[in-house]
């Protein structure tokens, strides 16, 4: 701070500055990070022409880059009559930082045409650059090169081509490197583990770090850092735990970097309370760190708390980040509150948040998941040109989820017009839909031209979206033998959706034989046993329904209990089938019992075989009024007349609760969308969008 006062006095007294005063000046100013003051002696030194001057050209040089400003930079660097090795170095640097890695090379290459001899940081600059690229070949020809120039035991070039190594994804030439280098110090050490837990070799990661601290070796936050992201990747709660009592014993816990990655693993762990507890007790936090906590609690279905969450950031000043953002859009998606997806929505509008293609996505599939196919479209069609195959995805798997396959059928016959070339993920949406909207021949069709016209080789998911076509529909016979024609050994999710086919178009027979192979696969999903079990009762085999439910006792399986969520006055409430608990259960209890009275005298009569239980016809029929989506319509029925209700389920709808709905929105007139595990219902006047066929 004194060298800059002292420059701006000398000017104000008249006095003369110099390039040595300049440069002296300007370093003071880039150790501070006062871009303004570095400016102002920059102009100052070109209107006095000192620009000119090797020593301070390089500074300059360096002070821009540092600030990336790197066509600034370059203009100097290019008006230099004189250049020597330190401004090649710092313009090159200054590329690969701004990820321009081929005029990196580019202008090594000039360098090298111009005599200079390059050093060990031009040769690092290169090898981050071959990083980056991802060029292995290209790797190993600096690689080749640098030992022609006598750098093959510098430990600051072994280090860097350990982590371009790394970075292309070869780590056993990274470990070759590692291991012949005559000495290393903890930069050294870092890279390599890092470099492991980065291209998923987590034990090696931490083999290396016992390895480092067995040699006395000292670590430092970033060797931490890189464990706990190992730790992370595993879902390993117990490792995390091991760690973080590393930090605790080294006194790390002060670095925020090191609690933000604390808080990451334990988030992506599930442990919320361990999350919020690390993150409660750090004194420092940036955006990073709260997006750790949001994405934590977004990502385990917390929407409500990740929203609370945002709150209070908004309240200490955070400016939220582009992630942050996508993960409380994917939040609201997840339990479909549209108020709070349209209030996140609102925050980038307002804050002027360029939206690029991964926002546009994130946003056509929460307005999608919210029941809003309307407001996808629009924001669709506000990029319609373009090219991402991933929004266009989610474009077609919207209309799918909504029963509107010929829909999304129009979308593909569009992206074919504009010439985006459909992946894997593209066809899987569009058998998805056609499955749901009973397009059996229009599926089977995009079957045959995904491999013959965009050469892409179905792979299992591809199969269980297309055996799921034919069972939906009742081809059970043809699904079973599109499965034994496969290339390959059907797993879970073929099988999977062949036994739901069974299910639901009550092939007893061809059931149990199907649920056999699948448990031969996986015998610890109780999913399977659950639909093995529904298919003997409705066979009447009430004593081979006891013998699996028993048998998933003894092994500690329990089915998945149902839930709906409903969203009223921007509070998510929760309704759990059977449960009596929720505060306003007397009300609930009363409007039940009014619909059901009022819905019998339409003509309803219960469905009873949607209860797979060997009791009498009275207690299925109270069961059946129990469950979790009626509870959420008799408490949104509690609300102003007129509005929509939504409600999000996390099974598939049984028939009986589809009948039920159907008179509901009749008798009450309004409009009722129930999303529920496999695409959505939208009820009005007596009828649903997916005519019965789901």
């Amino acid at each position: 701070m004194d060298t800059i006062e002292l420059y701006h006095r000398m000017r104000s007294l008249g006095l003369k500055t110099d390039s040595f005063t300049c440069t002296l000046a300007l370093k003071a100013c880039s150790s501070l990070s006062d871009v303004e003051s570095g400016k102002i002696i920059m102009r100052n030194a070109m209107e006095n022409g000192l620009a000119s001057d090797r020593f301070l050209g390089s500074s300059m040089i360096k002070f821009l880059v540092k600030f990336g400003d790197i066509d600034e930079a370059r203009s100097i660097f290019d008006e230099l009559p004189c250049k020597d090795v330190v401004c090649w170095n710092s313009i090159i640097g200054g590329y690969v930082q701004k990820g321009n890695f081929h005029m990196a090379f580019n202008l090594f290459w000039k360098m090298l045409g111009g005599g200079i001899i390059p050093t060990q940081v031009s040769i690092a600059s290169l090898t981050q650059a071959c990083g980056g690229i991802g060029n292995l070949e290209l790797g190993k020809c600096v690689h080749g090169f640098l030992n022609s120039l006598g750098m093959g035991f510098d430990i600051l070039v072994l280090t860097s081509l350990v982590d371009m190594y790394c970075k292309i994804g070869d780590v056993e030439s990274a470990r070759r490197v590692f291991d012949r280098m005559p000495t290393r110090n903890l930069v050294s050490w870092n890279a390599m583990i890092s470099g492991y837990i980065q291209n998923g070799c987590v034990f090696d990661g931490f083999e290396l770090f016992r390895r480092l601290v067995l040699s006395g070796c000292e670590f430092d936050p970033v060797t931490i850092v890189s464990l706990l992201q190992g730790s992370a990747q595993l879902s390993s709660l117990d490792n995390g735990k091991v760690l973080h009592g590393f930090v605790l014993r080294r006194g790390l816990q002060s670095n925020f970097i090191v609690s933000t990655a604390i808080v990451d693993l334990y988030a992506k762990c599930g442990d919320l309370k361990l999350a919020s507890s690390v993150f409660a007790r750090m004194k420092e936090r940036n955006v990073i760190s709260w997006t750790a906590m949001l994405m934590g609690l977004a990502q385990n279905g917390h929407a409500e708390e990740a929203m609370r969450l945002f709150g209070q950031m908004q309240e200490e000043g955070v400016v939220a980040n582009v992630v942050t953002l996508v993960s409380l859009i994917h939040a609201c998606a997840h339990v479909g509150s549209l108020k709070k997806g349209r209030s996140v929505h609102g925050y980038l509008i307002r804050y002027k948040i360029s939206f690029n293609e991964v926002i546009r996505t994130a946003l056509v599939d929460m307005y999608a998941k919210c029941g809003k196919l309307d407001s996808a479209k629009r924001v669709f069609d506000d990029r319609l040109k373009s090219t991402d195959v991933v929004l266009w995805n989610s474009m077609i798997t919207a209309y799918g989820i909504h029963g509107r396959g010929d829909k999304a059928i129009d979308v593909f016959d569009q992206m074919k017009t504009k010439g985006i070339q459909p992946n894997q993920t593209t066809f899987i949406s569009l058998f998805s839909a056609c499955s749901h909207s009973g397009l059996v021949e229009e599926g089977m069709s995009l079957f045959l031209v995904m491999n013959e016209d965009y050469k892409i080789s179905p792979s299992e998911k591809h199969f269980a979206c297309m055996v799921d076509l034919l069972s939906r529909a009742g081809r059970l016979e043809e699904a079973e033998a599109l499965i034994n024609q496969m290339p390959f050994a059907p797993g879970n999710a073929v099988l999977e959706a062949l036994l739901s086919g069974c299910r639901t178009h009550k092939k007893i027979e061809m059931g149990i034989r199907t649920a056999d192979r699948l448990l031969t696969l996986d015998s610890m999903n109780p999913g399977i046993y659950v639909i093995l079990s529904n298919i003997y009762a409705l066979g009447g085999r009430w004593n081979e329904v006891d013998y699996v439910r028993g048998l998933m006792r003894k092994r500690g399986l329990r089915k998945t209990p149902g839930y709906s969520l409903l969203e009223v006055n921007n509070l998510v409430h929760t309704f759990f089938t059977g449960d009596n608990s929720h505060p306003y259960w007397e009300e609930i209890h009363q409007m039940l019992e009014e619909l059901r009275k009022q819905i019998e005298t339409l003509g309803y009569y219960p469905d009873t075989s949607c209860v797979l239980r060997d009791v009498d016809e009275e207690k299925k029929v109270k069961l059946l009024w129990g469950h979790s989506e009626r509870l959420a319509m008799a408490f949104a029925l509690c609300t102003p007349a007129g509005s929509l209700i939504r409600i999000t389920k996390n099974l598939r709808v049984c028939s009986d609760c589809h009948t039920v709905t159907k008179y509901i929105s009749k008798i009450a007139r309004r409009q009722i969308i129930v999303r529920d595990a496999n695409r959505f219902h939208h009820f009005d006047n007596g009828k649903c969008s997916c005519g019965d066929y789901w």
